[in-house]
């Protein structure tokens, strides 16, 4: 764990070293509140309700975790510095996490700092503290979820173009295929399992501050399986 730690030090101090994390952070801050207060129309409809502003939550990551993730493996690749990372005394999955940790942190501190966007809106409404609670526990999760994504799509990209098209369509598709069964007027087996698949329709009752463990065991279980995928391809690569 100390050397994942590691990693991830050093992932966070060549990100905020560099003009793209700060981007990420204020262009999230800005779309998030302008979505809420003017495109959302908050003032204007006059019901205190916070679900518009969350729900916007995992069609923001679709795009933000892979401009965060987009240079983890891929700007090593292009840097030709990824075989000498493969040669220091870290394992596999210890790269990995750490990365996934720094990409995270990025997506985090975005979120965190998002806090005082529902916080000002409470002041023209009531809220529930447990709800609210309940929607950034869920943004959180989301948020792993598609970072895990990200880092898979920038091992297997040659450069930081490709990881973040790549990246962002994954996940937009992970984000809607639910709806597009539904325009498809797919049913049965394949709607269910469209539903299970789409990232977006987990969040739905994590948008209302509902928290339900098949929805927490599907954010766990994704995040790992892509950090299981993103480990498997980076040690592929460095025996081949």
């Amino acid at each position: 764990m100390n050397r994942a730690l590691s990693v991830a030090r050093r992932e966070l101090r060549s990100a905020w070293n560099s003009p793209v994390a700060y981007v990420l952070v204020v262009g999230f801050l800005l779309f998030a509140a302008g979505w809420l207060y003017f495109v959302r129309g908050f003032f204007a409809v006059g019901l205190a309700d916070l679900r518009p502003y969350f729900g916007l939550m995992p069609v923001a990551f679709a795009l933000l975790a892979p401009a965060a993730t987009m240079r983890s493996w891929a700007e090593e690749r292009r840097l030709g510095t990824y075989e000498l990372l493969l040669t220091m005394p870290f394992t596999e999955a210890e790269l990995v996490f750490g990365k996934f940790l720094s990409s995270y942190a990025v997506l985090g501190a975005a979120l965190a700092l998002s806090l005082p966007v529902p916080l000002t809106a409470a002041l023209f409404g009531s809220f529930d503290p447990g709800a609210l609670a309940g929607q950034y526990l869920g943004a959180f999760l989301a948020a792993a979820t598609a970072t895990a994504v990200g880092e898979w799509v920038s091992s297997l990209a040659k450069n930081q173009v490709s990881a973040f098209v790549a990246g962002a369509s994954l996940l937009l598709a992970l984000v809607l295929v639910d709806r597009i069964a539904a325009f498809l007027h797919l049913g049965g087996p394949a709607a269910e399992v469209s539903a299970w698949l789409s990232l977006g329709a987990h969040f739905e009752a994590l948008s209302r501050g509902v928290l339900s463990g098949r929805d927490l065991a599907y954010y766990l279980a994704t995040s790992a399986f892509f950090l299981y995928l993103t480990a498997w391809n980076v040690r592929r690569r460095k025996w081949s």
